[in-house]
C-alpha cells in the first residue's frame, strides 16, 4: 500500500507529464495551406493575371508567408514539360491546383484523382472531359469556364463597324480546341449577316504562324480575328503582333495582352477577373468543400480594349462610335 509522500509524488509527475505533454503539442507549427500553380506560359507572360490571383486570396484573408504559400511551376511554353511539372506538385503534396488552360489541367487531372483542381480558365471544360456538367463537375476538378462561341459574332461585328468596307475575314483558330467549331460557326452567321466572306487559318503550332500570316495576305484579308489556343499564342504574341503589323492587317484578339503588346484591339472575357474569382474556389475547398459539390461559373466580365498606336502604324482611323464603347484606349 502506497504512502501519502508516494501518491503525492504519482499525482505531481502526472500532471508534470500531462503539461509537458499539452505544451509540445501546443507549441507544434500549424499546417500552412500550399497552393500549386500550375502554368503552361510564364510569369512574365501573366502577371497580372497572378496578381489578380493573389489579390483575391487576400480579400479573402490570406498572407502569403503567413497562412498560405504558392508552388509556382511554369513550362515556359514547352507543353512537353507540363506533365513532369504536375507530377511534381503532386509529390509536394500540395493542398490545391490552379491552373490556367486544358494543356495543364489534364495534366494535373492525369498526375491525381484526390488533390482538387482549380481551373481559373478552360474554354470547355464538358468537351474537355474535366467535368461531368458545369452544375455538377463530379471529381477533383472544378473552376471557371470562358467557354462563350457567341463572342466571335462580337469580334467581326466590331470588325465591321470599324472597317466599313470589311469583304473578307481571316479567322486564325485552332480546330483541335473544343469549342472550335461552334466559335466558327457563330462567326459564320455574322459573317452571312454582313455579306462577309470568312477564311479558316488553322494554327496548331508555333511553325504554323508565319504561313498563316502569308496566307492571309495572299487572299486579300481585310482584317482577322486571332482565336487561336495553346500557350505557344501567348509566349508568342510579340511575334504575332509583329506579323500583323507588317501584313498591315487588322485583327482583333481573343486575350488582352496582345493589345497591350501593340495589337489593334481585342474583346475578350476578362482573365484577370477569372483568376480573382478561382481564388474564391481555393478558399472554399481549404475550408473543407469538396470540388464536385462546387459549380462550374462562366465569365461575367468583358472587356474591349483598342490601341490606338497600332492602328495608327497600319494607317487606320478607329470611328469615333467604336472608341466610345471601349473599356480602355491605348493612345
Amino acid at each position: 500500500m502506497k504512502t501519502m509522500s508516494e501518491k503525492i509524488f504519482v499525482e505531481l509527475l502526472a500532471a508534470v507529464l500531462l503539461t509537458t505533454v499539452s505544451f509540445a503539442y501546443a507549441q507544434q507549427p500549424k499546417k500552412i495551406p500550399r497552393i500549386g500553380y500550375l502554368g503552361g506560359a510564364s510569369l512574365a507572360a501573366i502577371p497580372e493575371r497572378i496578381e489578380a490571383f493573389r489579390e483575391g486570396l487576400g480579400a479573402l484573408g490570406y498572407v502569403e508567408g503567413e497562412n498560405f504559400v504558392i508552388e509556382f511551376r511554369w513550362a515556359e511554353g514547352k507543353l512537353d514539360r507540363i506533365p513532369a511539372l504536375a507530377s511534381e506538385l503532386v509529390r509536394l503534396k500540395v493542398d490545391v491546383i490552379v491552373t490556367a488552360g486544358p494543356q495543364v489541367t489534364r495534366a494535373a487531372k492525369v498526375a491525381t484523382t484526390m488533390i482538387p483542381i482549380v481551373m481559373a480558365t478552360d474554354p470547355d471544360p464538358v468537351a474537355n472531359g474535366f467535368v461531368v456538367s458545369l452544375a455538377r463537375p463530379g471529381g477533383n476538378v472544378t473552376g471557371l469556364s470562358t467557354f462563350l462561341p457567341e463572342l466571335s459574332g462580337k469580334r467581326l461585328e466590331l470588325l465591321k463597324e470599324t472597317i466599313p468596307k470589311l469583304s473578307r475575314v481571316a479567322l486564325f483558330g485552332t480546330s483541335t480546341r473544343p469549342g472550335s467549331a461552334q466559335s466558327l460557326k457563330e462567326a459564320q452567321t455574322t459573317a452571312n449577316a454582313f455579306d462577309v466572306k470568312i477564311h479558316k487559318l488553322d494554327v496548331l503550332s508555333p511553325k504554323d504562324i508565319s504561313p498563316a500570316f502569308r496566307t492571309a495576305t495572299k487572299e486579300h484579308a481585310d482584317a482577322g480575328i486571332w482565336l487561336v489556343a495553346g500557350s505557344f499564342a501567348v509566349t508568342q504574341r510579340s511575334e504575332i503582333v509583329d506579323l500583323a503589323a507588317k501584313s498591315r492587317l487588322p485583327l482583333i484578339y481573343d486575350r488582352r495582352e496582345f493589345v497591350e503588346d501593340g495589337g489593334l484591339m481585342t474583346y475578350s472575357v476578362s482573365a484577370t477577373d477569372l483568376h480573382r474569382r478561382a481564388a474564391t474556389y481555393v478558399d472554399k475547398i481549404l475550408k473543407g468543400v469538396k470540388p464536385a459539390d462546387l459549380p462550374v461559373e462562366r465569365p461575367t466580365k468583358f472587356e474591349f480594349i483598342v490601341n490606338l498606336k497600332s492602328a495608327k502604324q497600319i494607317g487606320l482611323t478607329i470611328p469615333p462610335n467604336v472608341l466610345v464603347r471601349a473599356d480602355r484606349v491605348i493612345k
